[in-house]
């Protein structure tokens, strides 16, 4: 049990370089929320459903991270930071890291279908701060998801998922091969955007040309506008009076 212990304290300590020792990880939100699930949901599946829920509302107390006790977890799971969600039907594999505010959320409740209803995360999958995972949807093995996207269908083995509703985008090879990307989204030095720069600056003078059109319409229509009520304001030209 300690070496178990030792290795996942390490495994934390290879994806987050802040802690000087594994004690400093003890004191971890994360550490402590998977810990009393493990608690928790060995008390699910004995159908102390009751007491399962009393540890799940304690450590959700002390970790602001809510883990249901009915959800499956791998080993070496990392949950950076607090304010997480893991629904009921979730299944999380090995060496994951979720950062902070994340959702594994559920299909809605209201249409009475049980089963699965969460995600399922494979192994080495990292998800960013912010990111909602929504339905029984698979990410596959080494998946990325990057800050704030929102995933609704299965996510391919090696993907990069970025934007609302999220999409796709390809990196280097070289930054794919590696085995962490904190915040599950690859960046260069500068933090710059996972899009190629050209698509972007394209896209911007694509919209600069039609907000000028735009405006050229706007000063068209308000000149006609102007020139008509200065039409209506001029007096009636006298009629002429006929010789008989």
């Amino acid at each position: 049990m300690f070496e178990r212990l030792t290795s996942y304290l390490d495994s934390i300590h290879a994806r987050d370089p802040a802690p000087r020792s594994r004690w400093e990880i003890l004191l971890y939100p994360g550490v402590l929320a998977v810990g009393l699930h493990r608690v928790s949901h060995w008390l699910f599946e004995g159908q102390l459903y009751f007491l399962a829920r009393l540890v799940n509302h304690l450590s959700r107390f002390l970790t602001a991270i809510d883990i249901h006790p009915g959800a499956t977890i791998g080993h070496h799971l990392f949950i950076d930071h607090g304010f997480t969600v893991i629904g009921e039907t979730a299944v999380i594999g090995d060496n994951v890291t979720i950062y902070q505010c994340v959702t594994l959320g559920g299909t809605n409740p209201t249409n009475g279908v049980g089963g699965k209803r969460h995600p399922t995360l494979l192994d080495n999958v990292i998800v960013g701060s912010g990111a909602q995972i929504l339905g029984p949807i698979t990410v596959g093995n080494r998946a990325r998801v990057g800050a704030n996207a929102v995933v609704t269908d299965d996510v391919p083995e090696g993907a990069t998922m970025v934007g609302v509703k999220a999409r796709s985008t390809l990196v280097a090879a070289e930054t794919w091969q590696r085995d962490f990307i904190p915040y599950g989204t690859p960046c260069k030095e500068r933090c710059e955007p996972c899009e190629p720069a050209e698509q972007g600056v394209q896209r911007i003078a694509e919209l600069e040309i039609e907000l000028a059109a735009l405006k050229a319409v706007v000063a068209r229509l308000a000149g006609d506008e102007v020139r008509a009520e200065q039409g209506d304001a001029k007096p009636a030209a006298p009629r002429k009076r006929s010789r008989s």
